[in-house]
């Protein structure tokens, strides 16, 4: 995949990661993905508090493609599937450090423009709209 409107992060296997069979447990890709969303926002969207956090998550799916171990050396690569007027969408590779066609799972995400002291959705901001752009593969 061209590293063009892509973020990437490395993802740190933990010991705790680990299910009885000895591979991440299906659960923990959600947090590799929440993981990537985090260094996402602090660079693009400039989050420094969780208080900055302008969005909810409306929904998330994962297709698991083949098992992680513990020895295993993990990239998160994440992109922008579409900017609607209130939500916008990430879509999601694990792959191997060194081989990308080496994938492990892929997904999906759906975030709502939030504002917390009036619950209620509000419309992307204009500066996020325009940093998420910089990521919008389609």
């Amino acid at each position: 995949m061209h590293s063009d409107k892509l973020f990437s992060t490395n993802i740190e296997i933990r010991f705790r990661d680990l299910d009885a069979m000895g591979h991440v447990n299906n659960a923990v890709f959600f947090t590799y993905f929440e993981e990537g969303r985090k260094y996402f926002s602090k660079k693009e969207f400039e989050i420094s508090d969780v208080s900055d956090f302008k969005f909810i998550m409306a929904h998330i799916q994962c297709d698991f493609i083949r098992p992680i171990q513990f020895n295993d050396h993990v990239i998160l690569q994440m992109w922008v599937k579409n900017i609607g007027t209130k939500s916008f969408s990430f879509e999601y590779r694990l792959v191997d450090f060194s081989d990308e066609a080496m994938v492990y799972a892929t997904g999906k995400s759906i975030q709502v423009c939030y504002d917390y002291e009036k619950d209620r959705s509000i419309e992307v901001p204009a500066k996020m709209r325009e940093r998420l752009t910089r990521y919008l593969r389609q």
